[in-house]
Order: C-alpha cells, then sequence, then structure tokens
C-alpha cells in the first residue's frame, strides 16, 4: 500500500525547482529517457502500467523528480507510468500532493 502523505511530503524539495530543470533531469537522467534514446525496446507490450512500472522504473535515480514534473504537468488527468506510479496511483496522489501545495496539509 503506497503512503501517499508521505510520498506527497518527500516531493516537497522539489517545490522550487523549476519546471525546465526537471524536465533536464528527468530526460537526461531517467532509465525510461535511456532507454529510449537507445533504442532499446524494454518489452514491455501487454504489460500492465503497474507492471511496467516495477520493472522499468523502480530502480530510476530520478523516480521522485518524473513524479513531481509529472504532478505539475498533468493536473491530475495523468496517464500511462510515471515515476514508478501507474496512473491510478497518480491521480491519488495528485489530490495529496496539491493539498500539500496549497498548504491545507502541512
Amino acid at each position: 500500500m503506497i503512503d501517499f502523505e508521505e510520498l506527497a511530503a518527500r516531493l516537497d524539495r522539489f517545490e522550487q525547482v523549476p519546471d525546465q530543470v526537471l524536465w533536464e533531469i528527468v530526460t537526461r537522467d531517467g532509465t525510461c529517457a535511456w532507454l529510449y534514446e537507445n533504442e532499446l525496446e524494454p518489452g514491455w507490450a501487454g504489460l500492465t502500467d503497474r507492471e511496467v512500472a516495477a520493472r522499468i522504473c523502480a530502480g530510476c535515480s530520478e523516480r521522485l523528480a518524473c513524479l513531481e514534473l509529472e504532478l505539475r504537468t498533468s493536473k491530475g488527468r495523468s496517464l500511462g507510468v510515471w515515476g514508478a506510479l501507474p496512473a491510478e496511483d497518480l491521480r491519488a496522489l495528485y489530490l495529496v500532493w496539491r493539498a500539500r501545495r496549497e498548504g491545507r496539509a502541512r
């Protein structure tokens, strides 16, 4: 079970980081970006988003930066896998994250 409150709190360290910097970090150092850059298809056809997250994102060093960027840009309408979370978890996290950023849950 994911503790969305704890995860949202961990993302607070990225609050002042500009979107462009997050984008550069994720696309430069993210595991998925490395796979695409090197034209390595990881064979995720037929896998659920949760399985893709476990195989591709789980060991990525930039998971939190990726989550922060996705939460900012998707505004709760996430699709696919970001930061090792499938879309349904991202949407649940977004509500907690937004409440923290709006000052209702700190």
